[in-house]
């Protein structure tokens, strides 16, 4: 049954009012853990450091400048989408959160701006509107770190002038990329953007050693903050519960949602409703947090970019049945494998790697353990061939992982079936 349309509208509304809060709610805790001056400065500081693979704004710049980082960026990339009229739906919340997420870790109010000029550019030069484009940018600003680092080869006002034309050809290119590398992976990688910036990655590190370059991997990572920040992203998640309750009353219906494998394209906010979707958030959101305290892990800017980004994409194809079977593949692993679950990248894999969540929505929880069990191998070793310059290792590592684990899963099961015929 339809909803009323006052509740449509309230609906409607709170698809844009929700980034907005939570912009409202990361500048606000900025400014309540530091004073203005320590934000300013350490804004500045994290505008002008390098951005790659792990560097997490905490240590950067500080906790207020990280957070008020992430709340403009969130604010800025809202009203963009609002500028270039699309309609708000899964993906702009999926997308939102990543940015706010990622904001956290790699990304700030400067390095993504040459990739967003780069993508206006493509749509101009296809003689078709910027919103049909604005989404893949976003996503596409994951390789903000290797604009820097490849304008760190040359010195003076050259190094600006530099990053700003790599940054929009990067822009530029990953738009078709992305468009194609979706055709690999069957949609079974929510992080499809990701995958393709691997790949152009791939291609402008190689380049760059070929000169003689060699990218440097960072280990910025803060801890002793589990408390604080864990109240506070527990007010986030229990927020959007509250929120999606208000607009759909009628919570019971809420496990229908899970009926979705995940698979590309599963906007829940154009299947389920923006209620439903909100709970899902929610519920998603406390289950990656709950997972990085029951491991022993800090809650700082890069998990709380992996949670965000779980949180956001449970409006675009994840959900409780389909997440938790790639994180217990990813603790699994560390039981048999040398790498530890304390170890940074492993908890990050274990949060970014629901990217393929779509495997065991569509082929079972067995399938998913499986995924995770690979995905937490390959992560680890995939970053070399980008320079750790792709931010979205793990969609990176999801695409790969697609490619070869797809077609063996349904040449198994097709198999199985032949073999129940006869």
């Amino acid at each position: 049954m339809p909803l009323p349309t006052p509740l449509r509208t309230r609906a409607k509304d709170a698809l844009f009012y929700c980034p907005i809060i939570l912009a409202l709610l990361m500048i606000g805790f900025a400014f309540v853990v530091d004073s203005p001056v320590n934000i300013f400065a350490g804004f500045i500081t994290i505008l002008t450091s390098p951005a790659g693979l792990i560097t997490d704004s905490i240590v950067v710049g500080g906790m207020g400048a990280a957070f008020f980082n992430a709340g403009c960026v969130l604010l800025y990339s809202t009203f963009l989408l609002k500028l270039v009229k699309v309609p708000f739906s899964g993906i702009t919340l999926a997308c939102l959160f990543l940015m706010a997420g990622f904001a956290m870790f790699g990304k700030d109010l400067w390095n993504i701006q040459p990739f967003i000029l780069g993508g206006w550019l493509y749509s101009v030069y296809k003689r078709e509107p910027f919103s049909r484009y604005i989404y893949t940018t976003m996503f596409g600003t994951s390789l903000c770190p290797i604009a820097s680092e490849i304008g760190n080869l040359v010195d003076g006002p050259a190094k600006i002038l530099v990053m700003l034309v790599v940054g929009v050809l990067i822009g530029f290119l990953l738009v078709p990329v992305a468009a194609f590398s979706v055709r690999a992976h069957q949609g079974y990688n929510l992080y499809n953007v990701g995958f393709a910036a691997g790949l152009l990655g791939m291609l402008f590190a190689s380049l760059c050693k070929s000169f003689g370059y060699e990218f440097e991997t960072q280990q910025k990572w803060s801890s002793g903050n589990n408390v604080m920040l864990g109240c506070w992203l527990a007010l986030v998640f229990g927020l959007l519960i509250v929120a999606g309750i208000l607009i759909e009353p009628n919570r019971k219906k809420y496990p229908h949602i899970m009926r979705h494998s995940g698979r590309l394209i599963a906007d829940f906010v154009l299947l389920d409703g923006v209620g439903f979707s909100f709970i899902n958030m929610g519920i998603v959101g406390f289950i990656g947090l709950a997972f990085l305290l029951i491991v022993g892990g800090e809650i700082n800017g890069p998990t709380i970019g992996g949670i965000f980004t779980m949180c956001g994409f449970a409006a675009f194809g994840k959900h409780p049945k389909n997440v938790l079977p790639i994180m217990l593949g990813v603790l699994l692993s560390s039981f048999i494998m040398v790498h530890d679950i304390s170890n940074p990248s492993v908890i990050l894999a274990a949060l970014f790697g629901t990217a393929l969540a779509p495997i065991a929505g569509q082929f079972g929880w067995h399938w998913g353990i499986l995924a995770g069990i690979i995905h937490a191998s390959v992560v680890l070793n995939v970053g070399i061939l980008h320079g750790w310059m792709n931010l979205y290792n793990n969609g990176f590592s999801a695409g790969l992982i697609c490619i070869v684990l797809v077609p063996l899963i349904e040449s198994i099961r097709t198999n199985a079936t032949e073999e129940r015929r006869f």
